[in-house]
C-alpha cells in the first residue's frame, strides 16, 4: 500500500495521539493491572499458549488467569523505565483506536477469538518494522515466563526444578 502525503501526515497525527493517550493512561512507577490489560493479556496468553493449554474450561480460565497474574509479576519486578515502555503498550492496545489501527483486532479482547489474535501476533512477529517486532517480543517474553515460571507447567517440558540442596 501506497501513502500519499496527506495519508502520511494524517497517519502520524492519528499515531502521536494515540502514543500521548496511552501516555496519559500509563503513569510511571509500579502499578497494577488496569482489567483492560487483562482482558488484553488473557486473550494474548489464550492465543500464544493454544495448543498446550486445555480446550476451553474452567481450568483453561483458571491457567490464563494465573498466567496474566505472573505478567503482572514480571512487570513488577521491571525498572521503572521498563515498565513506563510496557505500560506505553498495553494502554496502545487496550483503547479501540490503538488495538484497531495497530493490531488490526475489530472486536474488543474478550470477544476476539485465538484466531483473530494469532494473527495478530504472526503480524507483529514477522512484521517489516522493529518497533512491532519488539512489542511482538515482548509479549512473547512475558507470557511464555510467566507460563513457564509456574512450578506446575514444568512437567509438560520434563523439566525437574531448580536444583535443590546447594545452597
Amino acid at each position: 500500500m501506497i501513502f500519499g502525503r496527506r495519508q502520511f501526515i494524517q497517519t502520524g497525527l492519528a499515531g502521536s495521539l494515540l502514543l500521548s493517550c496511552s501516555g496519559w493512561l500509563n503513569a510511571a512507577g509500579q502499578r497494577r493491572l488496569s482489567d483492560g490489560e487483562r482482558e488484553m493479556l488473557g486473550a494474548v496468553v489464550n492465543a500464544m499458549l493454544e495448543g498446550v493449554l486445555p480446550q476451553p474450561s474452567v481450568q483453561r480460565r483458571q491457567l490464563v488467569a494465573l498466567t496474566v497474574d505472573g505478567v503482572a509479576t514480571a512487570v513488577a519486578g521491571l525498572s521503572v523505565a521498563s515498565q513506563k515502555e510496557i505500560g506505553e503498550l498495553f494502554g496502545l492496545l487496550v483503547i479501540a483506536p490503538g488495538r484497531m489501527l495497530i493490531a488490526g483486532v475489530g472486536k474488543p479482547w474478550r470477544e476476539a477469538s485465538v484466531a483473530d489474535v494469532g494473527e495478530f501476533l504472526q503480524s507483529w512477529r514477522v512484521s517489516r518494522l522493529s518497533l512491532l517486532q519488539g512489542a511482538y517480543g515482548a509479549l512473547h517474553d512475558l507470557t511464555f515466563g510467566a507460563w513457564y515460571g509456574r512450578p506446575d507447567s514444568w512437567e509438560a517440558i520434563a523439566y525437574p526444578g531448580p536444583p535443590r540442596g546447594y545452597f
